[in-house]
């Protein structure tokens, strides 16, 4: 019998390429999304690349009752991977309340109705957000939590509290998984990141830009204490990342965790600028970019990247692609949505 693993917005970027992993490595996989920011489309991708439809669940789980109801539907779940919230960091500024309500209420839901279906193993998707904007560089698990710069941060740095809270109380094991800058898509071209609506993220903007969808490409600041200007950020392709989480997964099914929730960075430990990225799209597919420069954009970090160590050596796990193939992988992504 294979595990049941439940990933809550599992039509979505991360989601979609984390549910793809679980199945490669014999996992059962029930999504649950409500497809606020996804498309149902995923679902078929993910079979046509797997081989192995996941259950699909379209549900809204800042509704206590439609979250019983998953659970409900499958009470032999082992795990649940909880992907579903908002992510914007500059539309969480204009619209706070939408933030904390998507993004707690629906983490409370799931947080009960594990306890009273009996499903003990939780991996969250949190954020290097949590950090503020860090004194000192590279960030450690360890770095203090200072001040969030959004209320995006802000949601992701109460919804740690909350599960820490909840485990100090139950048999509720958590790794709480903050990611740096995920980009990139599946080497398929069948899966990557789609937002609906003007893009929020560097990359979606960039391969847009290329392609014709967008006129040009806007980079916020160049005014910024970087060498170039521009904000530094660690970037980790997306399936580097989704593989983390399978490895969150048994590290709980092995009772080889060493704390009832433990914090892992998960980023390349290398930081590169806007105009870095820019640069390494520009090399890797030979097209030119139209880009110019914008005011700063509220909430926007300066400068962040991770010190991996601690992820590398505890979880025996580490980013493998470069720069380029992650920038490359996002091109054939935007070029299949086109044909």
């Amino acid at each position: 019998m294979s595990r049941k693993i439940l990933v809550t917005g599992g039509a979505g970027y991360i989601g979609s390429h984390t549910v793809v992993e679980l199945i490669n490595k014999g996992y059962e996989v029930v999504i649950a999304d409500n497809l606020s920011n996804s498309h149902v489309s995923v679902v078929d991708a993910i079979e046509k690349i797997t081989g192995i439809r996941p259950h699909f669940i379209k549900t809204e789980l800042t509704d206590a009752g439609q979250t019983k109801a998953v659970f409900e539907a499958h009470k032999d779940l082992s795990g649940v991977i909880h992907f579903a919230a908002l992510k914007a960091v500059g539309e969480s500024v204009e619209k706070p309340l939408m933030y904390y309500h998507n993004n707690l209420f629906s983490l409370i839901n799931i947080l009960q109705c594990m306890q009273e279906y009996g499903v003990n193993n939780f991996v969250f998707s949190s954020s290097c957000t949590v950090y503020g904007q860090p004194e000192k560089l590279p960030v450690k698990e360890s770095s203090p939590i200072l001040p969030a710069m959004s209320p995006y941060g802000n949601t992701k740095q109460i919804a740690e509290e909350m599960i820490g809270d909840k485990a100090s109380i139950s048999d509720l094991k958590a790794v709480l998984l903050r990611y740096f800058n995920p980009i990139g898509a599946h080497h398929s071209a069948l899966i990557g990141e789609l937002p609906i609506g003007i893009p929020n993220n560097l990359v979606p903007f960039i391969t847009q830009t290329a392609i014709g969808k967008r006129e040009v490409l806007r980079v916020y600041g160049n005014d910024y204490d970087t060498p170039d200007g521009t904000c530094i950020r660690d970037y980790i392709h997306v399936v580097d990342l989704a593989k983390a989480h399978i490895v969150a997964l048994e590290r709980m099914f092995n009772n080889k965790n060493k704390k009832a929730v433990e914090v892992f960075n998960l980023g390349t430990g290398n930081g590169f600028s806007v105009l870095e990225v820019i640069n390494a799209f520009e090399k890797s597919t030979g097209i030119k970019l139209n880009y110019v420069f914008a005011p700063r954009r509220a909430g926007d970090i300066v400068k962040i990247w991770a010190d991996t160590t601690f992820a590398n050596g505890e979880l025996g796990w580490k980013a493998e692609k470069s720069l380029l193939e992650m920038v490359f992988s996002a091109w054939q992504w935007e070029c299949h949505l086109k044909s």
